[in-house]
């Protein structure tokens, strides 16, 4: 049998990045020579195996072919006759197809490039492997996942792959995907260097739709120029991605908050446009819909509802009183959890900041909000309550001395 090192831990050294988990594919073996060598078995659907030293997957080469709708209608043969370039041509993209051959003594020998991987990692050409890419519908997700990681390379979607994921927006394959699917691949792109290539690639191939309604629904939607002159709502929350992005890398919490801040105005009437009156609270209802068809996670949600319910809020911190600025953090549990508080200023920051001509602006209001968090939780409740006071008349003692402290820091009228 041999030993090659596929996907990610190649690619990614090639374009030089640091490789994440190194994954294996074994050609010419049988379930039972793995398990005879040690390994240990996890694979459901196909033959996975973890090594007894080092943990790592090694996969027997398969191929697969299409049964039924949705990413998992598909049958596999792990038949030892299987082939390297076999098991690469069922793969999504030439960049994850190819190989390295693992020598004997561990260290590794030539690279195995069948489909011309390397050259479009070179090209900066994000391409499909071939026809049988049209059979998995999460591919589509996954293509706007890796454009949102490699857009700011200089990365684009090859434009026949692009026409195949019309294709395969157009059959109506994209409702098979389960929730738990696109909530990972979203999760992922909102923690990209630029999540706003997730969301164009899907919105070009007609799939955006299909996966987050709420946010398609954006496009097209005009806003005032004088304060987006981007004008596009859709475009709008594209920038605001990216900026969080820059603000909080990796922080798909942050990201989530910053993907749906605005979504309701694509509930704004139409004879009310380009204002948005109201759309804080409209965006409420769609955020819940989303959060629940995706079963997403209590704090990306929690984060992402008080963004969409305070963010003009925030904006307007200069012109708070402190006793507002004290219910607008008792709201978002802010005294609890105060980093909920600043990934919501974040978000904040992210969107004043992303729009069009305006991404280099100071922010105040987050520094100021973050300032009354803190005098405000530096009041001590224990001593307070040593006052005697119980019950409500406690409760009021405390929001007061808080208020009191927030007027102080801030020079806020109470």
């Amino acid at each position: 049998m041999q030993v090659y090192l596929v996907g990610g831990a190649v690619r990614d050294p090639l374009l030089g990045a640091e490789p994440g988990d190194r994954d294996y594919v074994v050609v010419g073996a049988t379930p039972q020579q793995m398990l005879d060598a040690g390994y240990k078995p996890v694979g459901r659907d196909f033959p996975v195996f973890l090594h007894p030293a080092t943990g790592e997957e090694y996969a027997l080469a398969r191929t697969e072919r299409k049964s039924g709708r949705g990413y998992r209608g598909f049958v596999v043969d792990a038949d030892p006759s299987v082939t390297l370039e076999q098991d690469l041509e069922r793969r999504d993209f030439t960049i994850n197809a190819i190989a390295r051959e693992v020598r004997g003594d561990g260290s590794f020998g030539d690279i195995v490039d069948p489909l011309g991987g390397v050259r479009d990692l070179e090209a900066r050409v994000l391409r499909h492997v071939g026809p049988a890419f049209v059979e998995d519908p999460l591919r589509v997700l996954r293509a706007a996942r890796f454009m949102a990681r490699l857009a700011p390379l200089g990365f684009s979607v090859a434009p026949e792959t692009m026409d195949l994921m019309r294709e395969m927006a157009g059959s109506g394959e994209l409702a098979e995907l389960t929730p738990e699917r696109v909530w990972q691949e979203l999760r992922r792109s909102v923690a990209s260097p630029r999540p706003s290539a997730f969301l164009r690639t899907l919105h070009d191939a007609g799939a955006l739709g299909a996966v987050l309604p709420e946010v398609e629904a954006l496009y097209g939607v005009p806003q005032r120029a004088e304060y987006h002159p981007e004008v596009d709502t859709g475009v709008h929350v594209e920038m605001v991605c990216d900026m969080a992005a820059k603000l909080a890398p990796g922080d798909d919490v942050t990201g989530f908050a910053a993907l749906t801040h605005d979504l309701g105005k694509a509930r704004t009437p139409a004879d009310v446009l380009p204002k948005h009156i109201g759309h804080e609270s409209a965006g409420l209802a769609p955020l819940r819909e989303l959060c629940d068809r995706l079963k997403v996670p209590t704090a990306h949600r929690q984060l992402a509802t008080a963004v969409c319910r305070e963010h003009l809020n925030v904006h307007r911190f200069d012109d708070l009183r402190a006793s507002t600025v004290h219910d607008l953090l008792q709201r978002c549990d802010g005294f609890r959890n105060p980093q909920r508080v600043a990934q919501m200023a974040l978000v904040c920051e992210a969107d004043k900041r992303g729009r069009l001509g305006l991404e280099d602006v100071p922010y105040p209001p987050r520094e100021g909000l973050l300032e009354a968090l803190e005098a405000a939780r530096a009041v001590r409740a224990d001593a307070i309550a040593r006052e005697g006071l119980e019950g409500p008349a406690l409760g009021e003692a405390i929001r007061r001395a808080r208020i009191d402290a927030i007027a102080q820091a801030t020079g806020k009228k109470r």
